[in-house]
């Protein structure tokens, strides 16, 4: 272990902490919909693949290696192992292995920063693996989200309408609807959310929230086709509105699941 590179650097290794906490965070509020309370091992282990899942993503658009993102997982889930043998044995309450598991994750973390504090705290920049994410819109669209995250809900059908006019609309305004390959994908993309919208309308209660949902997650894929392309919309735009519509889409299947 470097530690002196730590001491050195202490900012970006405790940058990395933060941001692993963030995204651990995210990933119960987005999952946590699909958890209902069980028994005490279950729980534990459906906490520890919440967090598990979201950091694991996060490293690995922060471009650190596969080896590192396993010894991080593996941190997240030996505290809770480790104190689920006693409360198998019958010698722990179950409240002791959910808040001490939770508790005995921040030194596992910070023991598998240190092994490889070189990654975590050197001096090189770890570039991310894809520019899907540039920061301060996805910053900006969880925030903007975060209800949604935490009590996931049913979109009106309505609001499909937004999907199918934004793109045309936001270009039209800036004149990038050319070549006319690009005005063609935009007229048909309309359509199809027209089409959409309307089969929500006409749909039962259940089923329209189901169409609503996948609506709006399939237009976050729609969003990246954009970002990677730079067409039509900004950027930043599009990142924005893909984290958005997928926060939406994947909360509103989570209340769909609740139906």
């Amino acid at each position: 272990m470097t530690i002196s590179v730590v001491r050195t650097r202490p900012w970006p290794f405790a940058r990395h902490l933060l941001e692993m906490l963030a995204a651990m965070v995210v990933g119960m509020a987005a999952l946590a919909p699909f958890w209902t309370p069980s028994r005490v091992d279950v729980s534990a282990l459906w906490m520890a693949t919440t967090m598990s899942v979201a950091m694991a993503v996060w490293m690995g658009y922060r471009g650190h290696s596969h080896t590192a993102i396993a010894e991080m997982t593996t941190a997240m889930y030996a505290p809770f192992l480790v104190l689920l043998i006693p409360w198998w044995a019958g010698l722990i309450p179950g409240p002791a292995v959910l808040l001490g598991g939770h508790l005995l994750m921040l030194p596992a973390m910070a023991l598998a920063m240190l092994h490889r504090a070189d990654e975590y705290a050197g001096g090189h920049v770890h570039e991310p693996r894809t520019g899907l994410l540039a920061r301060w819109p996805t910053a900006l669209a969880l925030l903007i989200t975060v209800d949604m995250l935490v009590e996931p809900a049913a979109l009106a059908p309505w609001k499909l309408l937004v999907l199918a006019f934004a793109y045309l609309t936001i270009g039209a305004v800036r004149r990038t609807l050319g070549p006319r390959a690009v005005l063609i994908r935009q007229v048909a993309a309309m359509a199809v959310y027209l089409g959409l919208f309307l089969a929500a309308v006409l749909a039962g209660p259940v089923l329209s929230v189901w169409l609503v949902g996948l609506g709006w997650l399939a237009h976050a894929g729609w969003d990246c086709w954009h970002f990677r392309r730079n067409e039509v919309v900004p950027r930043a735009f599009a990142e924005w509105c893909g984290v958005v519509d997928a926060v939406i889409g994947v909360s509103v299947l989570a209340y769909a699941v609740t139906l």
